[in-house]
């Protein structure tokens, strides 16, 4: 199976899906944060290993404890993942920080600064 093949990139979108609703609604662990999302899963075309992006909304010790408890949690979370997703393989899983969610919020609000900061200007020929 070729890495970008069709069926690799519909196991991708379910792998995701499944993550997401396992993370959002099956861990008790205090520590998860409950913004947290899964921005993105890459399974390898072998079925053996799987990425996983996930994006925390919060501070720093927020998404330390998050992927902590996501990691702490790894053997209940692949026995879930089984469970939903039929594959001949269940994956490990490895959490990654995505800050790409975090990265684009604090771009918008330095455009917002900068924009304010801006006169409101007309240009010569306009009527309202």
């Amino acid at each position: 199976m070729r890495k970008n093949s069709v069926k690799n990139t519909r196991i991708n979108g379910e792998v995701q899906r499944a993550l997401a609703d396992i993370i959002r609604g099956g861990i008790k662990d205090p520590r998860i944060s409950p913004l947290t999302s899964v921005v993105a899963a890459e399974v390898a075309p072998d079925l053996k290993t799987c990425k996983a992006w996930i994006s925390v909304l919060g501070d720093e010790k927020a998404v330390e404890d998050t992927l902590a408890g996501l990691n702490s949690a790894t053997g209940y979370i692949k026995g879930q993942l089984a469970k939903k997703i039929n594959l001949r393989n269940t994956p490990d899983i490895r959490f990654i920080m995505d800050q790409s969610i975090a990265y684009g919020v604090s771009m918008s609000k330095l455009i917002d600064d900068v924009n304010k900061n801006i006169p409101d200007r007309k240009e010569d020929g306009e009527d309202d």
